[in-house]
C-alpha cells in the first residue's frame, strides 16, 4: 500500500512535469508560482480566559480543480500536518478532521477536501497565563495539494496573536458560521455495535442498527483510518440483513481462517451516512472481527414503503399544480389561451392539438427545471427550489416579460398580426401548437415562486430520492399544472360552458394586462432587495427601451413596404437594447441573504443562522423560524395574515419567544440547509422549537393566527 502510494505521488509529479503546458492551461492546474492553497488561523473567540480552551481554524480555501487531503488520503497523497509553536505552558489538541469525499484519481481513488475546508485545534491557555497579555500562537503547516495531472507540496508559517482575558469572551459573530459549519461535519461516536469479516479479496462491515437500515438512508460510504484493511479504489456495496446494514468493499489482507480473524484487532473507521433528506451524519465505528455472512445481504433499494412515499408525492405534486393555477401571474395567461379554444369551436381536434402542446411544455419545462437543479445540487451547489429566482438576471428577465405580456393584452402590439376580436390573435388566439407549447413554458416560469400548500413535502421527497423518482415527481406537478386547460381541449362539453367569443373578449383581455403590470411591479421589488437602486435603475430603463420597441413592432404590424421594414428594424434594435440592459441590472447583485427584505410585520426578527437557533436553545428558550422570501407569493399572504397580528406579537413577548428570519431571497446556503434538514427544497417553512423538544413542530405552509397560537400553546 505504501508502495502503491509513493508510486502515485511520484507518478503524478513526473506527469506534471512533462505534461503541455497548454493542458495545464486549460485544466485550470497550472503550477505557478502562487500557492495552491491560501491558509490561515481563525479562532473561535477573540480571546481565551487563564486556564480555558478556545478553538482555532486552520481554513484552506483550495484553488479550483485542486485538493487537499484527509488522515488516511486513500491510494495517493499526504494530509496536512501542523506543528505548533506556543508560549511555555499552552498545548495544542491534534487535528479534527471533518468528513472528506472520494476523489477519483485515474485507477485509484483518494479521499480529500475541494474549495474550502477548516481543520480546528483546541488551543488550552494555562491557568497562570495573565490577563490582558497577548499570546503569540504560530504554526508551520504543510500540506500536499493536488490536480488531476499534478501535485504540488506546499508550506506556510502562521502567527494568530490571541488576547488572554479574565472571563470567557462572549462568542465572535464573524466566525460563527465558519465554526458551525466546520463541526457539523466532524463525526461523532456511533451509538451501534459493528462487527468486521476480512476473508480472501472480501471485506464486510455489519452495522447492528436494524432501525438505521429500516431508515434507508440514500447513500453509506465508509472510510478507514488506517491503511490496508480495505482497498480505496473498488467501489463499495451497501445491503441490509436483519441485524442492520452491511458494507462491503475489497480487501488488501487475507484473514481466510478463523484464527487470523479472532486475532485481527479492531478496526476503526468513519461511516458517513446520506439520509432520504439529504442531510449527511458523520460517525465514528470501532469494529471488533466476526463473521458478517454474505448469505443475509439484500441490496438497499425501492421497498414497498417507498413506493406509498412516491405514490403519496405524486398525489401532493398533482393537486399542487392545479393550485398553481390561480396564482395572479399565471391566470391571465390561462384565461386567454381558455377563451381561444372556446373560439374554436369549430375544430375540436385542432383544440386538441392545442391542449396537448400546453401540456407538454408545461410537463417538459418542470421536468427541465428539476433535471438543472438536481444536476447542480449533485455538483456540490447548496440550491433549492425557486433557485432562479434568486438570481437578479432572471428577476430582471422575468419583469420585462411579463411588462412584455401586459403590454400585448393591453393591445400595443399583436403577435402574429391578427386581431383578437376577429377570433385571430393575439398571445393566446392564433398560435397554434407552437404557440400553446411556448406559453405552457411562459406559465412555468412565473408559476415557480408560488409554493402552494401540498407542494412543498412532494418537492422535498423529489429532491431527497433517486433522480427517476425525482423526474417522477415533477412531471406529476406538470400534469396536475396543465389538467384544467386540458380537460378543456378534451371535452368538448366543457368548451359549452364557456360564453361565446364576443366584442367583450377585448375589454376582458385589456382587463387581464394589469396583473401582469403588477407581477412586473412586484418583481422590480425583488430585484430592489437583491440588486439596489442600481439594478432598478438598469431594468426600468429596459423597460422603457422595450416598450419602446413593442410599440415599434405594433406600429408596423399594418404598414407595407419600407414603413414595416423601418418599424421591424427599429424594434428590433429597441428589443436588443433592453435585453443588453438586463446585466447591469444584476451587476449590482449582493451575495448572501438581505437583510429586511422579506416583510418584517410586527414580530421582533432576528437573522437565522444556525449557531444563533443553537444558542438560543441552549438557554432553553422557545424559538420560532420563518424561513420566507421576497419573490415567494404565499410567504407574503402568510405573513400579512397570520403573522402581522397583535395577539400573536403579544403571545410571543409573554412566552418570550424567540423569533427568527431565514430570508431565502438571495441564495444562503445555511437556510438552504435548514430547509434539506425538514425534507423540503422551497419557502415558506415555518418552524417551533419548544424548550427541550428534540425536534421542531412543522406549521402548515398556508398559516392562520390561530393555527401559530395553537403551536404555542400546545408546547406549553
Amino acid at each position: 500500500m505504501l508502495m502503491k502510494r509513493l508510486f502515485a505521488q511520484w507518478f503524478g509529479l513526473a506527469l506534471g512535469l512533462l505534461a503541455p503546458v497548454a493542458a495545464f492551461a486549460q485544466s485550470g492546474a497550472l503550477p505557478d508560482a502562487e500557492l495552491k492553497v491560501e491558509t490561515s488561523l481563525i479562532p473561535e473567540h477573540a480571546g481565551v480566559a487563564p486556564g480555558g480552551t478556545v478553538s482555532v481554524a486552520l481554513n484552506e480555501n483550495i484553488r479550483k480543480n485542486w485538493h487537499t487531503y484527509w488522515v488516511n488520503p486513500g491510494d495517493s497523497g499526504a494530509p496536512t500536518a501542523i506543528t505548533w509553536h506556543l508560549p511555555a505552558g499552552w498545548s495544542a489538541g491534534e487535528i479534527q478532521w471533518p468528513y472528506p469525499r472520494r476523489l477519483p484519481a485515474g485507477p485509484l481513488m483518494t479521499f480529500g477536501y475541494v474549495d474550502q475546508v477548516a481543520l480546528l485545534s483546541d488551543i488550552k491557555a494555562p491557568a497562570d497565563a495573565k490577563p490582558g497579555d497577548t499570546a503569540t500562537l504560530t504554526a508551520d503547516v504543510m500540506w500536499l495539494v493536488c490536480s488531476d495531472t499534478v501535485c504540488v507540496p506546499e508550506e506556510n508559517h502562521l502567527t494568530l496573536p490571541l488576547a488572554v482575558t479574565a472571563t470567557p469572551p462572549a462568542p465572535d459573530a464573524k466566525t460563527a458560521a465558519l465554526f458551525s459549519a466546520a463541526r457539523a461535519k466532524l463525526p461523532h461516536a456511533a451509538p451501534w455495535p459493528s462487527v468486521y469479516d476480512a476473508g480472501d479479496k472480501r471485506f464486510a462491515l455489519l452495522v447492528q442498527s436494524p432501525e438505521l437500515a429500516n431508515a434507508r438512508p440514500r447513500q453509506v460510504e465508509f472510510y478507514p483510518y488506517a491503511d490496508g484493511m480495505v482497498e480505496a479504489a473498488p467501489p463499495q456495496t451497501v445491503g441490509t440483513s436483519d441485524k442492520g446494514f452491511v458494507i462491503q468493499a475489497t480487501t488488501g489482507y487475507k484473514l481466510a481462517t478463523k484464527e487470523k480473524r479472532a486475532n485481527a484487532g479492531k478496526l476503526q473507521g468513519l461511516l458517513v451516512l446520506t439520509g432520504a433528506d439529504g442531510r449527511v451524519d458523520a460517525l465514528n465505528v470501532e469494529a471488533a472481527p466476526g463473521s458478517v455472512p454474505a448469505s443475509s445481504i439484500t441490496a438497499l433499494g425501492s421497498t414497498a414503503g417507498d413506493s406509498a412515499g412516491l405514490i403519496e408525492a405524486l398525489v401532493f405534486a398533482f393537486l399542487g399544480g392545479l393550485i398553481l393555477n390561480l396564482m395572479p401571474c399565471v391566470f391571465p395567461v390561462l384565461s386567454m389561451k381558455a377563451l381561444a379554444l372556446a373560439a374554436k369551436r369549430e375544430a375540436p381536434h385542432k383544440a386538441k392539438m392545442s391542449a396537448l402542446s400546453y401540456g407538454a411544455g408545461v410537463v417538459l419545462s418542470f421536468v427541465t427545471l428539476a433535471a438543472v437543479l438536481i444536476a447542480l445540487r449533485s455538483g456540490g451547489s447548496s440550491l433549492g427550489w425557486g433557485f432562479q429566482l434568486q438570481q437578479p438576471l432572471f428577476v430582471t428577465a422575468l419583469a420585462l416579460l411579463m411588462f412584455a405580456v401586459g403590454l400585448n393584452l393591453s393591445g400595443l402590439y399583436e403577435i402574429g398580426g391578427g386581431r383578437f376580436t376577429n377570433l385571430g390573435g393575439s398571445l393566446a388566439g392564433k398560435e397554434g401548437t407552437l404557440g400553446s407549447f411556448f406559453t405552457g413554458v411562459l406559465a412555468v416560469v412565473v408559476a415557480t415562486p408560488c409554493t402552494a400548500p401540498f407542494m412543498g413535502a412532494a418537492m422535498g421527497y423529489a429532491l431527497t430520492a433517486n433522480a427517476v423518482f425525482a423526474m417522477a415527481v415533477f412531471a406529476a406537478l406538470g400534469l396536475g399544472f396543465a389538467a384544467p386547460f386540458m380537460v378543456l381541449g378534451f371535452w368538448p362539453a366543457a368548451l359549452r360552458l364557456l360564453p361565446r367569443p364576443g366584442t367583450w373578449m377585448t375589454t376582458l383581455r385589456q382587463v387581464l394586462a394589469f396583473p401582469m403590470y403588477g407581477a412586473a411591479v412586484w418583481l422590480v421589488w425583488v430585484l430592489s432587495l437583491q440588486a439596489g437602486s442600481d439594478g432598478v435603475l438598469a431594468a426600468l430603463a429596459g423597460a422603457v427601451v422595450l416598450a419602446f420597441g413593442l410599440w415599434a413592432y405594433g406600429r408596423s404590424q399594418g404598414a407595407e413596404g419600407s414603413r414595416r421594414t423601418m418599424g421591424f428594424a427599429a424594434a428590433a434594435v429597441a428589443i436588443l437594447g433592453a435585453i443588453v440592459l438586463i446585466p447591469l441590472a444584476g451587476a449590482g447583485a449582493r451575495p448572501g441573504a438581505v437583510a429586511g427584505s422579506a416583510p418584517q410585520g410586527v414580530l421582533a426578527y432576528e437573522a437565522f443562522s444556525a449557531a444563533k437557533l443553537q444558542s438560543l436553545r441552549a438557554e432553553g428558550r422557545p424559538v420560532f423560524v420563518n424561513a420566507t422570501a421576497a419573490w415567494c407569493i404565499t410567504c407574503l399572504v402568510n405573513e400579512k395574515v397570520a403573522l402581522s397580528g397583535g395577539k400573536l406579537a403579544q403571545a410571543f413577548a409573554a412566552r418570550k419567544v424567540a423569533a427568527l428570519k431565514a430570508d431565502w431571497t438571495n441564495q444562503d446556503a445555511e437556510i438552504t440547509t435548514l430547509l434539506a434538514g425538514q425534507g423540503r427544497s422551497g419557502v415558506p417553512l415555518y418552524l417551533y422549537y419548544a424548550p427541550g423538544a428534540d425536534k421542531p413542530d412543522v406549521l402548515p405552509q398556508l398559516l392562520t393566527e390561530s393555527t401559530v397560537l395553537a403551536a404555542l400553546d400546545s408546547a406549553h
